[in-house]
């Protein structure tokens, strides 16, 4: 898969040109004019140089990449880090510069996440109709690092202890202080000057530790996001350290200026059958954290939950953003279903 266009500070280039490039450049391998010279046709057999020269191997012409239209690449240095990563922008089909201000999609793991959510927005989103538009932005893990290494670095508020081999098999884990930083210092300025979006309305959408993550920026700085779509969060990390997190926020704060939205499959919860997980209750865990924030009275929250029928932990992604964008960003309406 392939974006449309990919940008590095001032400048922008078609990524689309590469594919030719390389298939030009193999074509071309060897091509360059044979040493002809008199010394080197003596030094040559009389038979050998009877030989006709063997045809040169002509390369299979590359493939062109997929594009999806109306996306765009930004490489980003995090200044406190130095790590890279880059972003991933998906403006919508009606977008043009200086017409009107969108709202904002933030999805973590956007390897997977973006190009679904990109076309829940297009299909179900109606162009505004059901879903209003909005522009996307994808967060991409750490680049030359795997997703699972990245995000548990990224996406986990602490580091936990590893009683046995197989728990908590990342690299490195408790660093959502530092992305999250990260995302409020430099990601934010970037997608505020280079689109027609409105900062105001920011939404978060993050599933598993995505959603943990999302949790964390909640409890800690919640005016980042207007609205938190936080889907099978993995508030279970690290014996629920994330409610500790929430005992220091409302020790010092009474209002907590966000919608939340939580979500978790039918079979998110111990239970007999392949889809159940085997000891970790995120049905549980989210309901529990649904009371825990009703009963402290922040003035400025809104938060529900739900539970997904027929869905499991790999499985519910897709219905839950369907959900949390109509929840979060209605559109104009009447609402139709095709």
């Amino acid at each position: 898969m392939m974006f449309g266009q990919v940008i590095q500070g001032d400048n922008m280039k078609h990524w689309k040109n590469l594919g030719f490039a390389l298939a030009l450049a193999v074509v071309c391998a060897g091509c360059g004019p044979a040493n002809s010279s008199s010394d080197n046709k003596a030094a040559v057999a009389p038979d050998t140089a009877a030989r006709p020269a063997p045809a040169a191997a002509v390369a299979e012409p590359a493939l062109p990449a997929l594009e999806l239209p109306n996306t765009f690449v930004h490489e980003v240095r995090a200044e406190s880090s130095g790590r890279d990563y880059q972003l991933w922008v998906s403006l919508p089909a009606g977008y043009k510069r200086g017409e009107k201000q969108y709202p904002v999609v933030f999805v973590a793991d956007a390897a997977y996440s973006f190009p679904l959510v990109r076309s829940i927005r297009n299909l179900l989103g109606q162009d505004g109709r059901n879903i209003e538009d909005f522009v996307l932005v994808g967060l991409s893990p750490e680049r030359q690092m795997s997703a699972q290494n990245s995000r548990s670095r990224d996406y986990t508020p602490s580091v936990p202890v590893r009683s046995s081999p197989d728990a908590y098999t990342a690299e490195r884990y408790g660093q959502a202080d530092v992305y999250r930083d990260y995302l409020e210092q430099q990601v934010f300025p970037l997608i505020a000057a280079e689109y027609d979006v409105d900062m105001e309305r920011k939404v978060f959408v993050g599933h598993s530790y995505g959603g943990l993550f999302g949790s964390y920026v909640l409890l800690t700085r919640p005016q980042m996001f207007s609205a938190y779509i936080l889907g099978s969060p993995s508030l279970w990390f690290d014996k629920h350290r994330i409610l500790g997190i929430e005992a220091d926020y409302d020790r010092d704060h009474d209002a907590l200026p966000a919608r939340v939205m939580l979500y978790a499959g039918e079979f998110e919860t111990p239970g007999d059958s392949p889809r159940h997980f085997n000891s970790v209750d995120l049905i549980g865990d989210i309901q529990r954290f649904e009371q825990r924030l009703e009963s402290r009275g922040y003035r400025g929250l809104t938060v529900d939950s739900e539970v997904l029928p027929g869905e499991d932990h790999l499985t519910v992604f897709p219905s839950l953003v369907s959900r949390g964008l109509l929840w979060a960003l209605p559109g104009h309406g009447p609402y139709t279903s095709g």
